[in-house]
């Protein structure tokens, strides 16, 4: 966050869901980003751990600032993110098995996101433990928004669906959650593959950077 700016509650939502977006604007863990948005469920899935991961290491990192030797403060961070992400692993493990084997190797991979390390250095080792909370609020949720809009896509595109496999991540209530809207043969195969994520995450791009080039003309015209 720019420093001439008061840290206020509006300020972090701004950066986090939209100016500073770690998926749109910082191009944050693109590995699992692209590789496991192929559904909204499971671009949802992992988004809700990574939002997890970054409350509590953000949580952390804040509370023991004062208490963190500068040498060892990056290993430090390490293994808190690392601790998380093993329980939230094990939890999913015993109470989402399905949703489990879906995000496989992609779910351990949240200890290397850069987005989670990087809050922790930038901001919540600088912060207070509430402003800390928020900004792993607003920067998770900015995640997890692309990761689900860019999972609907490609899920609508490539199968004609949306919400498949919702049971994995809610329960067998919402088995039939599923929402066909043709037929999955109908369906763009492109969109479910490597290149349909990079093709969808650069519309995604493009739609921002036009949103953003509008407001800008706006506001220059009004001055």
């Amino acid at each position: 966050m720019n420093a001439s700016n008061e840290i206020t509650l509006v300020n972090l939502a701004k950066e986090g869901l939209w100016i500073e977006n770690p998926g749109l604007v910082k191009l944050l863990g693109l590995c699992p980003l692209l590789a496991v948005s192929n559904t909204l469920i499971n671009g949802l899935s992992l988004g809700l751990a990574t939002l997890a991961t970054l409350l509590v290491s953000n949580t952390l990192v804040s509370g023991l600032r004062s208490s963190i030797p500068p040498a060892v403060r990056i290993p430090l961070y390490v293994l808190i993110i690392a601790t998380t992400v093993t329980i939230i692993e094990l939890l999913m493990q015993a109470w989402l098995p399905g949703l489990f084997v879906t995000l496989g190797i992609f779910l351990p991979l949240i200890v290397t996101n850069c987005l989670i390390l990087g809050r922790a250095e930038a901001f919540a080792v600088r912060h207070s433990i509430r402003l800390s909370i928020i900004d792993a609020l607003f920067m998770g949720l900015g995640f997890l928004l692309v990761l689900s809009l860019l999972g609907t896509a490609r899920e609508f595109i490539g199968q004609g669906s949306i919400l498949s496999d919702s049971h994995h991540l809610f329960g067998e209530t919402a088995r039939d959650w599923t929402m066909q809207i043709f037929d999955k043969q109908h369906g763009m195969l492109l969109a479910l593959l490597p290149p349909g994520a990079f093709i969808g995450l650069g519309l995604l791009l493009a739609m921002k950077n036009g949103i953003d080039a509008a407001l800008s003309q706006r506001e220059n015209n009004n001055h």
